[in-house]
């Protein structure tokens, strides 16, 4: 599923080439109703024809269009893409739904696995209550960071999947920022001492501006623009390198499950540690 790096670069690149124009219709294709589940297909249609669209940015992993009057939220799921033209491989059954502008260009919502969702809201006070903070904001401070993971007996790993904790982070980012840290993936958040908790917030931001520098990163289903790649990829020191050397101390690095999702470690660099009399590690 796409990360808060992967939706920025696709922000990046439709917010030229979708300011200012407004909307005809949206409609779904392939009777694909569920695309605007649980709304129905004429409530979208009727509250979005019409209006211009005045902003487009993300918040967590949405793809948020600000109208003259509400908002339209796009999430992409595992498979979904936003196309401005299809291409002769582009088959018609895994087109979902079609933007139509007014000065008679189109946009399309690619998604073969179907699982990708457009909402219309008059408000997002109702989604920014179910979402935590964006961990580059400058309002997220290693002191906030902190005091959260303390608020919370829970495995980090699973916690910082938690959009209601972290915004836009998921399972690459969140292996990559613990390897970063040394901080195995079950160690419970509240027994993390301060300065492995800055370790932790300092990695998260740093990894996270060099994705979204290279544009992400393209494991399987991650595409954006007319079929370009993330290049994060090749910067990855854990996700998805399992049997592989770890770049730091040459271990053999391990797949495990944690919180339910594939994890990667470095066994030597992510030791689990139990904590001391404080009750920290």
């Amino acid at each position: 599923m796409p990360e808060l790096p992967e939706v920025e670069t696709v922000v990046k690149s439709i917010r030229p080439r979708l300011m200012g124009k407004t909307i005809d219709c949206i409609s779904p294709c392939n009777d694909y109703i569920n695309v605007f589940a649980p709304q129905l297909a004429l409530t979208l249609q009727t509250k979005s024809a019409g209006q211009q669209i005045t902003d487009i940015y993300r918040r967590a992993k949405y793809i948020i269009i600000v109208l003259e009057s509400g908002f339209l939220t796009i999430h992409l799921r595992m498979t979904g893409r936003l196309l401005f033209s299809l291409s002769d491989d582009d088959k018609p059954k895994h087109i979902t739904a079609k933007f139509i502008f007014t000065d008679g260009s189109e946009l399309y919502f690619k998604d073969y696995r179907k699982f990708g969702r457009i909402h219309y809201h008059d408000s997002l006070t109702n989604l920014e209550n179910k979402l935590g903070p964006e961990p580059l904001d400058d309002t997220f401070s290693s002191i906030n960071f902190y005091q959260s993971l303390h608020k919370y007996k829970r495995q980090i790993k699973g916690l910082l999947l938690d959009q209601s904790f972290i915004a836009g982070v998921g399972n690459i980012y969140a292996d990559e920022a613990l390897w970063a840290a040394r901080i195995h993936p079950e160690t419970h958040s509240n027994s993390i001492s301060r300065i492995k908790s800055n370790r932790l917030y300092q990695a998260l931001r740093s990894i996270l501006s060099k994705a979204i520098e290279q544009q992400g990163t393209t494991i399987i289903n991650f595409y954006f623009g007319e079929g370009s790649k993330g290049n994060f990829r090749d910067a990855l020191n854990v996700f998805d390198r399992h049997g592989q050397e770890c770049h730091r101390c040459g271990t053999t690095i391990k797949k495990i499950k944690v919180s339910q999702r594939g994890t990667h470690i470095c066994p030597k660099c992510q030791k689990k540690k139990s904590p001391d009399k404080s009750g920290l590690i």
